[in-house]
């Protein structure tokens, strides 16, 4: 990836390459933003603005990541550059989960891939274009209904790719991401609490109001396996959480990834909400289940889906509405504010969950 390019002061290195392929993707029908114009000029260039006052002064968070827009529609896309040949199986993977009838079904939680792009002048390089998501722990869970739709849907996604013998191998807090849908103004993708044009905070209804879709990201170490291989053995592939137990044992000892992936599950909802909230105890004793130190003591996606249920059916409509105080709000003031919104809730008749138990 390295360019022959004179490079421009204000980028750095790994941005080059997306400056130099700016025209490749418009020709592709996809915009990237000014930053990655080969004429851009910094619009903090004879003001007093210091660069990251400005929307085209700030970089992304990810070297292989970017985002854009589609001519097409002015959908806004993230593009995500792979090297083919240290993860070979990320486009198979997620072309499989994108193909009819798994695609249409509502249990299927894998992002979105809307085209592969082979790049001109490198084979060993590929761009898959998805739908640019966002951080599910921004804003912050309102409600106890809320945290119930986002675990129902991630135990229902990680339940269907094992269904169809797929372990995700990877799937830590950070490869589970959000649509957009809670927000009235696009955010900015490098600083998503800002807006796009890094104007003011990026305004949002609450997850009540406009349920986000959760999906899981990031194939690049998943597998497939034959439905005959009643138990694959693999030997560990670190991802981004290192704290998987039976990893610890002995490098070079294959495992069973699909209980390694439970256990990646529950320690992402204890990250995300048991360390985080209160008001949502009842989900320890899942979590730690799922976390056993023995991968054989487990339970398996079809077991955690079904427990889950019926933790949330011993939930009453009042809890669903309750509640979950992040550790820096609990003030007065957003104790009221949540009132409020309850009893506004309720008047309008907006229900506190928006998915069904199964």
């Amino acid at each position: 990836m390295d360019s022959t390019s004179a490079a421009h002061p204000h980028l750095s290195e790994f941005e080059i390459w997306w400056r130099d392929h700016y025209d490749f993707f418009k020709d592709k029908g996809y915009k990237l933003r000014s930053r990655y114009s080969p004429d851009w000029v910094p619009s903090w260039t004879n003001t007093k603005k210091d660069d990251i006052e400005c929307e085209d002064g700030i970089m992304p968070r990810h070297h292989s990541l970017l985002d854009a827009r589609r001519t097409q529609d002015g959908a806004r896309v993230s593009l995500k550059l792979i090297e083919v040949s240290r993860h070979p199986y990320e486009i198979e993977i997620g072309r499989y989960f994108c193909s009819a009838p798994l695609s249409e079904d509502p249990a299927n939680h894998c992002v979105p891939i809307y085209a592969v792009l082979e790049v001109p002048d490198d084979n060993s390089l590929a761009i898959i274009v998805m739908p640019l998501l966002r951080r599910i722990t921004d804003p912050y869970f309102d409600t106890v209904g809320e945290v119930v739709d986002c675990i129902h849907q991630l135990l229902e996604g990680l339940r269907f790719m094992h269904r169809y013998h797929v372990a995700h191998r990877d799937c830590m807090q950070l490869n589970i991401l959000m649509d957009g849908s809670m927000y009235t103004d696009a955010w900015h993708p490098s600083e998503q609490y800002m807006s796009e044009d890094f104007k003011r905070p990026a305004r949002h209804r609450t997850r009540t109001q406009c349920p986000p879709r959760y999906y899981y990201i990031d194939f690049g170490i998943s597998r497939k396996y034959d439905a005959s291989n009643t138990n694959p053995l693999e030997i560990p592939i670190y991802g981004g959480d290192k704290g998987v137990p039976e990893f610890a044992e002995a490098y070079t000892k294959p495992w069973n990834p699909f209980p390694t992936d439970v256990w990646y599950l529950g320690h992402a909802i204890q990250e995300t909400f048991l360390d985080r909230y209160l008001g949502v105890e009842f989900l320890r004793s899942l979590a730690t289940d799922m976390m056993h130190s023995d991968p054989t003591q487990r339970p398996n996606m079809d077991e955690v889906f079904s427990r889950f249920q019926v933790l949330r059916q011993g939930l009453s409509k009042w809890k669903l509405r309750s509640r979950v105080a992040h550790d820096d709000e609990r003030s007065l003031f957003d104790f009221l504010v949540h009132w409020a919104r309850r009893i506004q809730y309720i008047v309008r008749r907006i229900p506190p969950t928006h998915t069904s138990p199964s």
